[in-house]
């Protein structure tokens, strides 16, 4: 895993040392993507630079230095992932007559690249990439993005001049950058707790879309093309799916998930799994041991609350699987010693809170290995998330009674203290009982007043109602999750919302959350359930296939049956989180109240006090206002520690 970064002066007015020390300092800010090596290209005359910073995973040698150019001379490379596909890519090119100097998947890459042109080597490409292309003879530039977007990267126009990098850090290395905030994506901040794509948190930057890729010409317009349209399959699936038996999709399911993890356990450095004991990572884990002749390495934190504690689960399923096992509890101190490092790390605003055990996992197992793969892309794929499983039958129930009512239950629900609804829930059985059922069934409140099923999801992900009312002089984007057209092409409520979760939730958040927390302590890790052949399977399957009986991820559990017993998989849903609302009242109280003061909402000028103030005085009184309040305290401290402008 890498990090790159570069640009196109077609101004040219500098010299080649200028431009080596320009691209320089911007490569050295991704250091922690890449601490075993840098490299830089640079063409004076055409202004061009590109600069990388190299993790070394596949071939350890000097022949994986980047940036690379192929034989030819004709293209100039730099490049950030892995190609699971390399070896059958390099056995057709050799039959083709290229020589190759090492064993890199990058040497394969670019001569594919040279030799079969962009679409067709794209086509040839399973793994997660970002990519920066230069072509020498047309003095053309290209930058590409993995079709998932599990890696990230970010483009911009300053002042006639393309720049470009994985991380926005890079480009606040930039000469004379300008860093103005985007009012506008604050507010979609605010609801969502990340900046959903394209947006970044700056005018004029963009996050480069997944599946597409973009071509710059100096002097001309940059010109953006989609080679993996996520929005068109996804409605081309749903309408037509192979007319397959349960015991046939169970064994197809089997075999597409051998195969993705089998190629992403290619290494020539230690390797481990991420276990949190939960479906998608006892998935992953039960594959690699099945395919090693060796107790594969796995890695699990814990904590002392128990409605966040997930290491007895997870040392469950190693002892079962027999792995070597590691896991480290975490004392509060521990984990709230992450926070000041947060606005480093994430770069732009993120406030998934599980950020938090997500770097501590990835800084623990970092100490033993270089390569971890995770489950991360489970939930959305095979509908595991609370909604999928409540939403569709919730909204079919309130649509019968009138919208007066509904808003009346619904105050009657957020009249009821959460601890109180906590202690309530205790009835229900445990496998059917969601964790923090409270601050759920206040979510579930607000959301049954809505008048159609996609505004009642859209009220699900959101944490502010009105951001435009806390971020001044912002007007909030209405993306994909406003776009009624999906309605037609995607005709069942819950597909819907794993259709919406899919092209924003899993790329702004969730692979946003592992990459920079995996990157920022120099750790690969791998997504084996986000190969898109898993993903082009998963979306061919029929509803029943993947959520029946109130329970989601049928499927996968039958897989998951075949390496382990009932008891190991059927228990509720967790998540990743932390003690956030006890925190607030707790350890963490001083620094909020400082972050949140009025005087200092004031003298910035970005967000009115008056809701903020409101939430952090009932939250302090016993009401959960954790997440909203999360979202806030993230981007003050952030404001604190990168650099703005108004």
């Amino acid at each position: 895993m890498c990090g790159l970064t570069g640009f196109v002066d077609s101004s040219r007015q500098m010299g080649p040392g200028q431009l080596e020390a320009t691209v320089g300092r911007m490569a050295n800010t991704l250091k922690s993507r890449g601490p075993d090596d840098w490299g830089c290209w640079i063409d004076a005359n055409q202004g061009v630079a590109l600069g990388h910073r190299r993790l070394s995973v596949i071939d350890l040698s000097q022949a994986g230095h980047q940036p690379m150019v192929s034989q030819s001379g004709r293209l100039v490379m730099a490049y950030n992932g892995e190609i699971y596909s390399f070896k059958e890519m390099r056995k057709t090119l050799a039959a083709a007559g290229v020589s190759f100097r090492g064993n890199s998947d990058s040497e394969v890459i670019v001569e594919a690249f040279d030799r079969w042109g962009l679409e067709k080597t794209l086509q040839q490409m399973v793994g997660m990439f970002a990519i920066a292309l230069w072509n020498t003879e047309s003095g053309e530039l290209q930058l590409i993005r993995d079709r998932i977007g599990i890696k990230p990267l970010y483009w911009g126009l300053v002042a006639g001049r393309l720049i470009f990098a994985s991380e926005l850090k890079a480009l606040n290395a930039y000469p004379n950058w300008q860093p103005h905030l985007n009012r506008d994506a604050l507010a979609a901040y605010l609801r969502h707790c990340y900046v959903p794509g394209p947006l970044s948190v700056y005018q004029n930057v963009q996050k480069l879309p997944p599946g597409s890729y973009l071509t710059y010409r100096p002097g001309g317009n940059p010109e953006q093309t989609t080679y993996w349209d996520f929005r068109t399959l996804a409605g081309d699936w749903a309408r037509n799916r192979p007319q397959l038996s349960q015991a046939e999709a169970e064994q197809s399911l089997h075999a597409v998930l051998r195969d993705a993890v089998k190629c992403r356990m290619v290494a020539d450095v230690p390797l481990g799994a991420l276990l949190s004991g939960g479906i998608d990572s006892s998935m992953v884990t039960a594959l690699m041991q099945d395919q090693s002749d060796r107790p594969i390495r796995t890695f699990s934190i814990g904590f002392k609350e128990d409605q966040f504690n997930e290491a007895p689960y997870a040392a469950a399923v190693a002892a079962h699987l027999g792995t070597d096992h590691t896991e480290l509890y975490i004392e509060p101190d521990h984990a709230l010693d992450v926070i000041p490092l947060l606005p480093g790390i994430y770069d732009e605003p993120f406030a998934d809170s599980s950020q938090i055990p997500t770097y501590l996992v990835c800084e623990l197992t970092k100490q033993h290995v270089t390569v971890a793969l995770s489950g991360d892309g489970g939930d959305e794929l095979f509908t595991g998330y609370n909604r999928y499983l409540y939403a569709q039958s919730i909204y079919r129930r309130i649509s019968r009674i009138p919208l007066s009512l509904r808003s009346l239950l619904g105050g009657a629900i957020r009249a009821t203290p959460q601890n109180l609804l906590d202690t309530l829930a205790l009835v229900v059985p445990e496998k059917s009982r969601p964790n923090q059922f409270g601050h759920k069934a206040h979510k579930v409140a607000d959301a049954i007043a809505k008048s159609d099923p996609d505004a009642l999801y859209r009220q699900l992900v959101s944490y502010w109602d009105d951001p435009e009312q806390v971020v001044r002089s912002s007007r909030e984007p209405h993306g994909v999750l406003w776009q009624d057209e999906y309605r037609s092409t995607i005709e069942d409520f819950t597909e819907r919302m794993q259709f919406f979760d899919t092209l924003t939730y899993l790329p702004d958040d969730i692979l946003t959350k592992v990459d920079r927390a995996s990157m920022a302590v120099s750790l690969e890790a791998r997504v084996p359930l986000l190969d898109h052949r898993v993903v082009e399977f998963a979306w061919r399957l029929p509803m029943h296939l993947k959520l029946a009986g109130g329970q989601g991820k049928v499927l996968l559990r039958r897989v998951l049956q075949r390496y382990l017993p009932n008891h190991l998989i059927e228990r509720p849903k967790m998540g990743f989180g932390v003690p956030l609302d006890a925190w607030l009242r707790g350890p963490l109280r001083d620094w909020g109240e400082s972050l949140l003061s009025e005087s200092r909402l004031r003298q910035q000028g970005l967000l009115d006090p008056a809701p903020i103030r409101a939430k952090w005085r009932a939250h302090l009184r016993g009401k959960n206002w954790a997440y909203d309040l999360w979202n806030v305290l993230v981007l003050q401290a952030w404001l604190d520690e990168r650099p703005w402008r108004s």
